[in-house]
């Protein structure tokens, strides 16, 4: 009982807890339609936006990384947006194409958003597929969709068969109580109704054995009594 339990209230804190942290984005995603982009130009900006890394237990750096901006015409309207890697690189930085996970060296930073420049500027006006929103006045388009139909369906699968195994292990439990009380209301009554034949036949026997008895005696009274 305790098992289902837990397992029924850890299906409820996964859905509390996906439904914050990847439903609701998900939801906002699905917002998003598809179009094509062509690359316009693209530019590292001259300053350098800060961020914060862990270097130990209780040690922690302050670094900078170069910020990427790649802008793009949307084919469907004609109008130019900033590009961003996902959904994600927008609520984070929404001035970058992405935000790389910062340490010291900046010169491996550099390089990583140098060859990501250089993979859009060889697009030379190549259509690619994009996403953006268009309830949304911003300029901000995205390359991919972090949250998609296969995300949401693991979501929904995992808590929902957590929570069926829970309800499934106390209906179990409560079942196999429920029988086992019946099995033991007809063993009890299955004795008292034993017990109450059996005093029955032994009497009955009782009573032959008497009167067979006596029978006996008298022939051989009768045997022995002089005529």
């Amino acid at each position: 009982m305790l098992l289902g339990f837990a397992m029924m209230g850890f299906s409820v804190l996964m859905f509390f807890l996906l439904g914050i942290t990847i439903l609701k984005p998900f939801l906002l995603s699905t917002q998003r339609e598809e179009s094509n982009c062509t690359v316009i130009r693209t530019h590292i900006m001259d300053d350098w936006m800060d961020c914060a890394f862990i270097c130990g237990v209780d040690c922690r750096g302050e670094g900078k990384y170069p910020c990427l901006q790649v802008f793009v015409n949307l084919t469907h309207s004609g109008q130019k947006a900033l590009l961003h890697y996902n959904e994600e690189a927008v609520q984070i930085n929404s001035k970058c194409f992405y935000t790389p996970k910062c340490h010291r060296d900046r010169n491996d930073l550099l390089t990583s958003a140098l060859d990501i420049k250089e993979f859009f500027d060889h697009k030379n006006g190549t259509p690619f597929t994009c996403f953006y929103s268009p309830d949304n006045q911003s300029e901000d388009v995205i390359l991919i969709k972090k949250y998609d139909q296969m995300v949401l369906f693991h979501c929904l699968f995992w808590p929902t068969l957590t929570l069926l195994g829970g309800a499934l292990i106390v209906g179990m439990v409560r079942l196999t109580q429920y029988l086992s009380l019946l099995c033991e209301k007809y063993s009890a009554a299955h004795r008292d109704e034993v017990g109450g034949k059996v005093p029955y036949v032994e009497q009955h026997q009782f009573k032959l054995w008497s009167v067979g008895r006596s029978k006996a005696r008298s022939r051989e009274i009768l045997r022995w009594w002089p005529d």
